[in-house]
């Protein structure tokens, strides 16, 4: 997704089976990688905003620009918003509309301030050094926004044991799978040993 600083962030992250297989989860969108620091999926393990810290470390490893330093506040909007993104989009992966209430709060946070685009080289500095994290959790809701406009390609992934979500970011917009590696490689070998037989 491009974002409003005219940069590209790389999107996805490990995750953690129950049975402690590691697998790369792409999301597609920066949105849904935050969404799935804990609001999505049933595995409390990919929970990883415990603590303020928690939060700082998560943007620190997705936004260059961003003061990391956050409070019990920080997280509480980042939470508030989180769930209301990950209802969003769980609800458009099966056809529903989003909440009012989710609606309003993904709104609310895009309203506010994000972080603006700058030129690097310049000899005078204009506004603060680093951005605030309420302007990183601006960003998010906006790719929010784009990604519910943008309804058809939020899928659920077609493995019937499986149901994470992600944003098809693909030219051709069939990607059907999660990850290639846990349930596009499953499908594959239910595939050929049907074949065989």
């Amino acid at each position: 997704m491009r974002h409003s600083t005219g940069t590209s962030r790389a999107t996805g992250q490990w995750f953690e089976s129950r049975d402690g297989h590691r697998w790369w989860f792409d999301s597609g969108a920066l949105a849904l990688d935050f969404a799935y620091t804990g609001a999505m999926g049933d595995n409390p393990a990919w929970e990883r905003l415990h603590e303020p810290s928690h939060w700082g470390a998560w943007l620190e490893e997705r936004f260059d620009d961003v003061d990391t330093t956050v409070g019990a506040g920080d997280l509480r909007d980042a939470l508030a918003l989180r769930a209301a993104i990950a209802r969003a989009v769980t609800g458009m992966s099966r056809n529903e509309q989003p909440s009012p209430a989710d609606v309003d709060v993904i709104n609310l946070f895009a309203a506010t301030p994000d972080i603006p685009p700058a030129l690097p080289g310049g000899t005078r500095q204009a506004g603060r050094s680093r951005a605030r994290p309420g302007q990183a959790l601006s960003e998010l809701a906006r790719e929010a926004v784009v990604l519910i406009c943008d309804e058809e390609r939020i899928r659920e992934c077609a493995a019937s044991d499986c149901a994470i979500v992600f944003y098809d970011e693909s030219r051709s917009n069939n990607r059907r799978w999660c990850s290639m590696q846990r349930c596009g490689n499953r499908a594959k070998v239910r595939a050929h040993r049907a074949k065989a037989k």
